[in-house]
């Protein structure tokens, strides 16, 4: 009997191990793991450069457009955009691009 106790222990400590070594391994490559936590804070980090990026454009363009605005004309801007757009140039002027 004391065979029996021994072996049963000794499964039961090996079943203990196998569990613990599988919790580790799903506490670090798991789905909601430390490395999955880096992933996502590192794309948290691009998705917020990509959104400061795109907020410096909107602010831009609202400029741009406030400035063509009937509020507020800018006329050399005008002057910039309409000819961009038509593809005309002055006779005094020389085109670099």
């Amino acid at each position: 009997m004391t065979q029996r106790l021994s072996i049963s222990a000794i499964i039961f400590f090996v079943v203990m191990i196998l569990l613990g070594v599988y919790f580790a391994f799903a506490a670090v490559q798991g789905p909601s793991g430390i490395l999955r936590r880096v992933q996502l804070q590192a794309e948290t980090q691009d998705l917020a450069q990509q959104r400061d990026k795109l907020q410096a454009e909107v602010d831009r363009m609202r400029n741009l457009t406030r400035r063509l605005s009937n509020d507020y004309l800018d006329l050399d801007l005008l002057d910039e955009r309409a000819r961009d757009v038509l593809g005309l140039v002055r006779a005094d002027e020389i085109i670099i691009r």
